[in-house]
């Protein structure tokens, strides 16, 4: 079992046979009585991001989008909050300080089961990766799923063989390590009509509830394990 969508293009010219791999990605779990509340229109706009401040999610170009946002604008109605830990939170909060980037917020991670209340006071999310080959065979973001179950629209910039969130009309897309299209896409789409908003983020949930709820995969999952013991 893989996680990545093409992760066969890696795997089979090691002389593994195709029809043993299985694709079986990340998911979410759906709570079908708990449906997230339709985001508002405010006068302060808050992109969210939560999960790892590592070197792979290349944060220091979501900051240098929020300082290209800052001159541009010379407002601070867009607001991004970070929340989570990992090894260059100390870094890109002194990177903050020094771009003067009063807007931004770092934040104590939160409990799995608390990301659906936190997730609900966003307007949006921002979804970024550095430009690495191993995207190549694709990514499986846990992160990214909850972002969509959300319901809210994302700025995705990460360069990848799949793109869960142009697939389902989610949010916009940009290249990687890009901060000035970076801080475009974030200020367009904090100008989008509410209505479309709201359509992205109905969008990305129900793309997530089709392809990545937990019951969805674990049906996938038996059905493969039920194939390769009567191949057996």
């Amino acid at each position: 079992m893989v996680l990545l969508p093409r992760a066969s293009d890696y795997i089979v010219p090691l002389g593994i046979s195709r029809d043993k791999i299985c694709w079986v990605p990340n998911g979410v779990e759906f709570v079908d009585s708990c449906e997230p509340e339709n985001v508002q229109d405010s006068e302060q706009f808050t992109f969210m991001y939560f999960g790892a401040h590592g070197t792979a999610n290349g944060l220091e170009n979501v900051l240098l989008a929020m300082h290209e946002i800052k001159k541009e604008s010379g407002s601070s109605r867009i607001r991004l909050r970070l929340i989570g830990d990992g090894p260059k939170k100390d870094s890109l909060t002194k990177l903050a300080r020094s771009l003067h980037l009063s807007s931004v917020s770092f934040e104590a991670p939160v409990p799995k089961e608390s990301i659906p209340q936190l997730a609900a006071q966003a307007d949006a999310f921002v979804f970024n990766l550095v430009d690495a080959p191993v995207f190549k065979y694709g990514i499986s973001s846990n992160k990214l799923f909850d972002f969509m179950a959300a319901a809210r629209p994302i700025v995705f910039s990460c360069e990848a063989a799949n793109n869960a969130v142009t697939e389902a009309g989610a949010g916009v897309t940009v290249a990687p390590g890009d901060g000035r299209a970076l801080a475009t896409a974030m200020a367009q789409l904090s100008q989008t009509p509410l209505e479309e908003r709201i359509a992205m983020g109905r969008a990305g949930r129900e793309y997530v509830r089709s392809k990545h709820d937990y019951r969805v995969l674990a049906k996938e999952l038996s059905e493969a394990l039920s194939h390769s013991l009567v191949s057996t």
